[in-house]
């Protein structure tokens, strides 16, 4: 695979509070020098992101109910329209990790549905944090994401005790089928961002993405 062929994988991704202007219009001209799929940022960033990529193929993702999901879900039905209207391609939002520890599949399903709503046929991610998570309640937490039929199924935020591993990102392919899988949190590395591929990953979430597609295991170091 190809510098090329990584970087169409890529959400190029700068979520962490202290990001600058500065910062997110020097994502915006890295995605589109690299051809990376997307840029990943928060929804307060949108409007500049807009401006930068107009007249170019990247497209523009944002977050929702990040990075807990414990938002209502009309709060976070009404920040997926707002982010859809100044200009998001791309939904990811955190599923409410507290319901499905309380076993609360029925409103963990209403959740989703809010935001797909929402979306009005806007690409919807799901975020499991799947370090939170036992397998049992990822396999779940898939299959309901797949009869809903939202698009993707995200492993992590990144802002968690864990990030993508190849096993979770392979339990969920299996489960989901056709449906997207995005691999996100830690991966920073070539060779990390294949294993995800290599499992069945149809996304990268990363911040590392000129890193991964130079086949750099940090910015220093050469495979």
């Amino acid at each position: 695979m190809q510098a090329k062929d990584i970087a169409k994988y890529i959400d190029h991704t700068a979520l962490s509070a202290e990001k600058t202007e500065q910062d997110i219009i020097q994502l915006c001209d890295e995605a589109v020098e690299h051809g990376f799929c997307s840029v990943c940022i928060n929804s307060g960033y949108i409007p500049l992101a807009k401006q930068k990529l107009a007249g170019t193929d990247v497209k523009i993702c944002t977050v929702v109910g990040f990075p807990l999901g414990a938002n209502l879900s009309a709060v976070k039905a009404f920040e997926a329209r707002e982010a859809i209207k100044a200009g998001a391609n791309e939904i990811d939002m955190v599923i409410n990790v507290g319901w499905i520890k309380s076993n609360r599949w029925q409103a963990v399903k209403e959740d989703i549905q809010a935001v797909l709503d929402a979306c009005a046929g806007i690409t919807l991610k799901v975020i499991l944090e799947t370090c939170l998570l036992t397998k049992a309640e990822i396999v779940q937490a898939c299959e309901l994401c797949k009869a809903l039929q939202v698009a993707f199924v995200k492993t992590s935020t990144g802002f968690n005790k864990g990030g993508a591993t190849a096993e979770d990102v392979a339990l969920m392919k299996r489960t989901v089928g056709t449906i997207g899988v995005k691999a996100s949190g830690g991966i920073r590395d070539t060779q990390t961002a294949l294993a995800m591929i290599d499992a069945g990953a149809t996304r990268i979430g990363a911040s590392a993405g000129i890193a991964i597609i130079r086949g750099l295991a940090d910015n220093h170091s050469q495979y």
